[in-house]
């Protein structure tokens, strides 16, 4: 059994960022990225405080934008409609999920599709449908390609399964793996699927994105497959020095005895999503060019 490492490949893209931030910094292109977060939430709060730490390790310029809980719609498409007009910002991310007075949908239409970095944009789900280089891949995807890319695990021809079909991982997961640089066979599935094992036995690569904790068990696997398990739930554990503890959606002690390749959780794909968020936001300073 081969542990792909999230961590690892993740230093690397960061690696490839800084090489080509300094090479636009030469040119005198600073790369920027604006976050914004809208309310108190603590799990999104280190998430934009991790985004932000990052962006000054590698002297991108980053603006941190934060509004009250009870901010209003009107508010936050003011704040999205101000960054899409500044030059020196090349990435707008709005921090998920809002409160519920926000219209998360309309957010995420308001940003300028050129700085949509998080790729959740309608126009960038149509180049990611069309093949087209142009458009932004959503981050979490994107970094489950690459991992899968560093691992050596061949695509083409190769059945995968995809558990979830959220617009942020299953469904631009699902297009990448069928996309003509990956040429697999895809199947979606998810909580109306019938006989969910049986269909995920079938493949030789099955990506978890379901959001329930260990919910891939050894009987959904069959030997010498990829696992690559998406999810980060938080189980509570009393013998945990917080009280939980960080698990995926996949039973990984169960499964990972047959399986060629399996991410672990964490260190798995949670460390590609902010690399993939950095090379989106030099993508796009380069596109703005």
């Amino acid at each position: 059994m081969k542990l792909i490492d999230g961590k690892q490949v993740a230093a690397q893209v960061i690696e490839e960022c800084k090489q080509e931030i300094a090479q636009l910094k030469e040119q005198g292109i600073a790369p920027g990225l604006a976050v914004v977060l809208v309310g108190d939430d603590p799990a999104s709060k280190v998430y934009v405080g991790s985004k932000v730490r990052k962006c000054a390790e590698l002297g991108l310029h980053s603006e941190k934008i934060e509004l009250p809980a009870d901010a209003t719609h009107e508010e936050v498409l003011a704040v999205v409609e101000r960054l899409n007009a500044d030059e020196k910002i090349h990435g707008i991310l709005v921090q998920s999920p809002p409160p519920p007075q926000i219209d998360e949908d309309a957010i995420v239409r308001a940003i300028d599709p050129a700085k949509d970095v998080d790729g959740f944009h309608p126009v960038n789900v149509a180049k990611l449908a069309l093949e087209d280089a142009t458009g932004f891949v959503p981050c979490t995807p994107a970094g489950c390609m690459r991992l899968l890319k560093e691992a050596g695990i061949e695509t083409s021809g190769a059945e995968a399964v995809v558990i979830g079909r959220s617009m942020i991982v299953g469904k631009p997961m699902a297009l990448l793996l069928m996309g003509k640089d990956s040429n697999a066979t895809v199947t979606v599935a998810h909580s109306r699927t019938k006989d969910l094992a049986e269909v995920c036995r079938r493949a030789d690569i099955v990506v978890a994105a379901i959001g329930r904790p260990n919910f891939v068990t050894a009987d959904m696997v069959k030997d010498g497959a990829t696992v690559i398990d998406v999810g980060i739930n938080r189980v509570e554990d009393a013998s945990a020095p917080r009280g939980y503890r960080i698990v995926g959606d996949v039973d990984f002690d169960a499964v990972s005895p047959k399986c060629a390749a399996i991410t672990p959780v964490p260190g798995g794909v949670g460390p590609m999503t902010i690399a993939m968020l950095i090379s989106n936001t030099i993508k796009a300073a380069k596109l703005a060019q």
